[in-house]
């Protein structure tokens, strides 16, 4: 009886603190007869001097699954820092679609478009609630584990105005976000960072996933007969090519480490990710590549040929 009132105690004690360090609220960013999206925002108690800058975040999941409760703790975390976050829910445009190799690849690019949309949507959200949120418009961040990492880098660098999606989404002329977090995402095209939209980018991968390459290499290793068969340039050539382009970037890399390594950073030593927020916000640039052993070889041949 003792020890369950002690943790009754300790619970008490550990929601109050919650409470008091930072503000919860479940908001909806679009809404029509037939689609309702929603997200989490987390807030700073007390944010201090000045507008907060603001991490949005997706979950992974082949875009067709996944819950954006799995962003919780990585929001949380960034509001206890001083940031204001989000995890939001997207439309799963793949759900109940066949996205492995023998799909059709037209409906693999549209769950892509499909996932970066749920971000320039809730993006256009805060925009024009800036003041009632307390936000810095021009220190916008996107972030994503998996699918969620490549909606993220795609929403960065895509030209939201070609791709004649529903719903519709407005962003203001020349707008830019802040910079990019990805765990194990991946580009269709490399050419999409140009030297005049590269933006800070923080890449962290394992470099054995056979689902999101971690170079160069065909999505889910398809063979080359197949119908959903397409390219992906992954975290170790994103950013080699930001290098290229004398870019910000940082990448961090699980030597051996599968697709399991994709959410890691989200979970743990989320320090790292407030370290590369700091930076951005502070001006810093950096060009850095940290491996990190994992004691694995994985299931990709000469994975470790990466990390050497």
């Amino acid at each position: 009886m003792k020890k369950a009132l002690l943790l009754l105690a300790f619970l008490l004690c550990h929601l109050a603190s919650f409470a008091q360090s930072q503000k919860f609220t479940t908001l909806t960013y679009f809404q029509n007869d037939t689609l309702k999206l929603e997200l989490d925002l987390f807030l700073p108690a007390k944010p201090g001097n000045g507008k907060l800058p603001l991490v949005l975040f997706e979950h992974g999941g082949g875009f067709s699954g996944g819950d954006r409760k799995s962003g919780h703790g990585f929001c949380s975390y960034l509001a206890d820092k001083g940031y204001a976050a989000a995890t939001i829910t997207y439309t799963l445009f793949a759900k109940n679609k066949n996205f492995g190799c023998n799909g059709q690849l037209a409906e693999k690019i549209k769950a892509f478009q499909h996932a970066a949309n749920g971000l320039w949507l809730a993006t256009a959200y805060f925009l024009k609630n800036t003041e009632k949120y307390n936000l810095d418009p021009a220190a916008i961040f996107v972030s994503g584990s998996s699918a969620g990492a490549e909606a993220a880098l795609h929403a960065a660098f895509w030209d939201y105005k070609r791709m004649n999606l529903y719903p519709q989404v407005s962003l203001p002329a020349n707008f830019r976000y802040k910079g990019v977090i990805s765990g194990a995402g991946a580009l269709m095209d490399l050419n999409l960072i140009t030297p005049e939209n590269k933006i800070p980018v923080l890449l962290f991968h394992g470099s054995a996933d056979t689902t999101v390459p971690y170079g160069t290499a065909a999505h889910h290793s398809c063979p080359t007969n197949s119908s959903n068969w397409f390219m992906l340039f992954g975290s170790l050539s994103i950013y080699q090519h930001l290098v290229h382009l004398h870019g910000n970037t940082r990448l961090i890399t699980y030597c051996g480490g599968t697709h399991a390594y994709s959410g890691e950073l989200f979970g743990k030593n989320q320090q790292v990710l407030v370290k590369f927020l700091d930076d951005v916000m502070a001006g810093s640039k950096t060009q850095e590549h940290v491996i990190v052993s994992t004691g694995k070889k994985g299931d990709r041949p000469n994975a470790y040929s990466f990390c050497e």
